[in-house]
């Protein structure tokens, strides 16, 4: 087994430099937009970070667009009187939030490629509408980590990713996905639900398509750093191919680390690492 410092990061700018591009010499700067503003990771630690490292290769252009916060929940336990007054004030915080989603607009139109680091409130109509025909018309898309786990109900983003974990998932949103000890892709439509995690710790990955872009060239076995091993992924896996596995304790299964998914015309390459604090 080889020890690596390949770290997620270094895997999204490989996959968009060779992904956003088909291939072709970089003529410009890659324009990314980040998403985020909603995530129960630290997405404040986790954009900036990702932002800076990339900006210093000298080959992205990098911008963030920041969605409205999550709106407070009302107090629990109040008495008559404070109910009254917390509903009027939570019907001021609705108007005052509409306002706020009613102004996010990503152009996502106006980037080669977009990466999530969002999980949170379903975004506007609207805003799903333009995700869906920007990835139609062949944009290029990586949800990070906990991204996987956003929009449990919105069908299109479930067919983008593959494959998602937590917020309802269950057998309706498609199978569990992964290699079992001899080696064979499996399929699993057993009742259960998606997503679940260990521990963080160091784990191995296996290469499972050496020849592909974004792994040609890496150790067929290599450490990855302390982190979350997102085990019991399930989703429509339509047009999906794993690229390398972890083995997972918890579920006993050699689980995707790394993922292509064809979407109409776009392509998305989803990594479920990247633990903020791994």
């Amino acid at each position: 087994m080889v020890s690596s410092s390949i770290t997620s990061l270094k895997l999204i700018a490989t996959a968009l430099i060779l992904n956003a591009t088909l291939s072709q010499v970089i003529a410009e700067k890659i324009k990314v937009l980040f998403v985020d503003g909603q995530n129960n990771h630290n997405w404040k630690a986790m954009t900036p970070y990702m932002k800076v490292q990339m900006e210093k290769t000298g080959l992205f252009q990098v911008d963030v667009i920041t969605s409205p916060p999550r709106a407070p929940s009302p107090p629990r336990n109040l008495s008559e009187n404070q109910k009254l007054k917390a509903a009027e004030a939570a019907k001021k915080i609705r108007k005052e939030f509409k306002a706020k989603w009613d102004a996010f607009r990503p152009v996502f139109a106006n980037y080669n490629v977009v990466i999530s680091n969002y999980n949170g409130e379903e975004w506007p109509k609207p805003v799903q509408q333009a995700f869906e025909q920007y990835m139609k018309n062949g944009g290029r898309f990586i949800p990070v980590h906990a991204a996987n786990n956003s929009f449990p109900n919105w069908l299109e983003y479930n067919r983008m990713i593959g494959l998602g974990g937590w917020g309802g998932r269950t057998e309706k949103h498609g199978p569990y996905v992964y290699y079992n000890d001899k080696g064979d892709l499996i399929r699993n439509l057993q009742p259960g639900r998606g997503g679940s995690h260990g521990p963080q710790h160091p784990f191995k990955i296996v290469i499972r398509d050496s020849i592909h872009p974004v792994t040609q060239g890496m150790p067929s076995e290599w450490m990855h750093a302390q982190d979350e091993l997102y085990d019991s992924l399930r989703g429509p896996a339509e047009n999906m191919k794993i690229l390398a596995t972890a083995y997972s304790p918890k579920s006993k299964r050699h689980e995707p680390m790394m993922m292509t998914i064809h979407y109409g015309d776009g392509l998305i390459f989803h990594t479920p690492m990247g633990h903020e604090n791994g």
